[in-house]
């Protein structure tokens, strides 16, 4: 149960106040705090190996994610130990820096409304926060498109995926995940820079995302069904082009909203000035208006909220009935 509380209001302090946008030594962000940790590893690895970048990305791996688990689980036992009375609110508000559900659909609904309004310089450089591809080129349609697939992608890391492993093994484990996702947005690459140095943050982010991915489809599908869209539908194309995608992870909530909106994803994008060609996921129609898009938020949070609720239920009855056997 008191896991539970802290998840609430971990989401409830979401709701409220998303991300706020302070300066980092007023808002010492515990992600920020992994970045920078990550930053200054990889900088005296690439100087004391430099001749097996591989096996220095492997020990960056070990002392992030590692590091991160071990540094929290002290924290917090001591927390719990000397502090018990500001536990509950403490966690609370570390478990919170995990979560980001407002602020992706946030951030997605002022892209949409700038796409609605026209002011379409302003929607590019807003969608730069939610996608990696190159926004300059794009107009009213690869933009909203793009506001899909972001949400569709980002749900489960943002949101879904530190629940579920709060929910497993507490703040430390949540923190751990944090730090295994925010070590492949910083390296897991393959360019050149970064193909074998950033090869076991690559790898590790695929598997620690495995079961989180596949849940968040799975959500979005009963979502679907929930706004009226039907359930077999999305099974459907998630189970058809959920591995399209070149990633092992990421189409398969992607192709899950597909079929939920009854629109198609993907396809060829710009990422570095290079036309990266990727699949078409899903079969319906193109998202040509904003309206498809709104959709795609409410989905998103909808679907984020059932499979935290239904993920909560499911471990409050496990612990409830290893209580009483």
């Amino acid at each position: 149960m008191h896991r539970i509380i802290v998840l609430g209001l971990a989401l409830a302090l979401d709701f409220a106040i998303g991300e706020p946008a302070l300066p980092f030594y007023f808002w010492p962000h515990p992600v920020r705090i992994i970045g920078k940790a990550v930053e200054l590893i990889e900088w005296v690895l690439r100087k004391i190996m430099p001749e097996i970048p591989r096996l220095g990305g492997i020990v960056l791996c070990l002392l992030v994610v590692g590091g991160t688990y071990w540094v929290t689980l002290i924290a917090v036992n001591a927390l719990e130990r000397d502090f018990s009375h500001w536990a509950v609110p403490v966690l609370a508000v570390l478990l919170y820096t995990t979560i980001a559900l407002k602020g992706l659909t946030g951030e997605a609904a002022k892209i949409t409304g700038l796409v609605k309004a026209g002011e379409m310089d302003k929607a590019r450089k807003g969608l730069k926060s939610l996608a990696g591809r190159d926004t300059g080129g794009l107009d009213a349609q690869g933009v909203l498109k793009a506001v899909i697939e972001s949400l569709a992608e980002n749900a489960s890391d943002g949101v879904l995926a530190p629940v579920f492993y709060y929910l497993l093994g507490g703040i430390p484990l949540a923190m751990a995940y944090k730090a295994i996702n925010t070590l492949d947005s910083m390296v897991g690459y393959k360019n050149e820079k970064y193909r074998l140095f950033g090869w076991a943050s690559a790898r590790l982010d695929d598997l620690a995302n495995l079961l989180p991915s596949r849940i968040t489809g799975f959500f979005f599908c009963v979502a679907s069904s929930v706004m009226g869209s039907g359930f077999i539908g999305p099974v459907r194309t998630m189970l058809r082009d959920g591995r399209k995608h070149p990633s092992p992870n990421s189409g398969v909530p992607m192709a899950a909203m597909a079929g939920g909106l009854d629109v198609t994803l993907g396809g060829p994008a710009l990422y570095g000035g290079r036309t990266v060609e990727k699949p078409f996921i899903g079969s319906g129609p193109l998202p040509l208006d904003a309206e498809r898009a709104e959709a795609a938020r409410r989905l998103t949070i909808l679907g984020c909220l059932l499979g935290i609720i239904l993920m909560a239920a499911v471990v409050t009855g496990l612990a409830h009935g290893l209580l009483h056997e």
